[in-house]
């Protein structure tokens, strides 16, 4: 009988916000994978947890991932924990997840804290209907046909961001949304300097031109507006097609339809301007 894969949720900052169930699987499990072992190592000695630990991250989660599930086919518990917040949100542990539903072994969520959804709540901006979107790509043409696949989006938008790169992605967000998009900016949630200002996209761009950024962000954005009348480029068209071949395998004709659909672009044209590109 096969062991139990458990995705531990941790504090992303005040270590009181672990729960009483959280540390009792930690405390039975045969051992723990983490994202950081030397993260994970403080948060066990607080707690005065000893137990195994196994690096698993994204440079690693092939090799480590196929080791851990032997283990647990093998017949061991496993928990699962991130530097802070939940597993297997925007991390590799989804790989793991994936491989556990392949092989049959159970798992099951621990939860607890995660940055989106304390930024969310404290957002002031629709909560009903929510995308989370993560961190955008560091490629610039990645980035901006990413951005251009949101002109539509009426949900509330949630991004993650480096302080390093909160300005260029600032920047990037007023060129897309236009500056009078309103934004709640969260940062270091939990901790000392918790902070969430809430202003518009180019409100945000001026002040952090001024006060250099520090913490890690949580970018909560408002949808688009059924009065919006948001435009794109037939360049941008053509780049969301190449992006949906090449990440759900559409064919031509089945991209172009669903982007004429999605932006309001003649098919044909578009259909003409994508073979022209080639």
């Amino acid at each position: 009988m096969s062991g139990t894969l458990y995705l531990v949720a941790t504090p992303i900052g005040n270590l009181n916000d672990i729960s009483p169930r959280a540390l009792e699987i930690l405390s039975q499990a045969d051992f723990i994978a983490a994202e950081d072992t030397r993260v994970s190592m403080k948060l066990m000695n607080h707690f005065e947890i000893k137990k195994p630990l196994l690096s698993y991250h994204e440079h690693n989660h092939v090799s480590a991932g196929q080791q851990i599930v032997q283990r647990l086919l093998a017949g061991e518990n496993c928990a699962l924990v991130t530097d802070a917040g939940t597993p297997a949100i925007s991390d590799p542990g989804e790989d793991i997840v994936r491989l556990c539903a392949e092989h049959h072994i159970p798992v099951y969520s621990i939860p607890g804290c995660c940055a989106l959804i304390s930024a969310l709540a404290v957002s002031a901006l629709p909560t009903g209907r929510f995308t989370f979107e993560g961190f955008l790509s560091v490629n610039k043409r990645s980035r901006k046909e990413h951005l251009a696949s949101l002109a539509s989006e009426k949900r509330t938008m949630i991004f993650y961001e480096a302080p390093h790169k909160l300005l260029s992605t600032l920047q990037d967000l007023c060129a897309a949304f236009g500056e009078d998009r309103r934004v709640s900016l969260s940062r270091e949630i939990t901790k000392l300097h918790e902070e969430t200002l809430r202003m518009t996209l180019g409100e945000a761009l001026a002040h952090f031109q001024q006060i250099s950024p520090k913490g890690e962000f949580v970018l909560v954005i408002e949808g688009a507006s059924e009065s919006d009348d948001v435009s794109i480029t037939l360049e941008d068209a053509i780049a969301l097609v190449a992006r949906l071949q090449e990440e759900k395998g559409l064919k031509t004709k089945e991209a172009v339809r669903q982007v004429s659909a999605d932006t309001g672009l003649a098919k044909n044209e578009l259909y003409d301007a994508v073979l022209k590109s080639r």
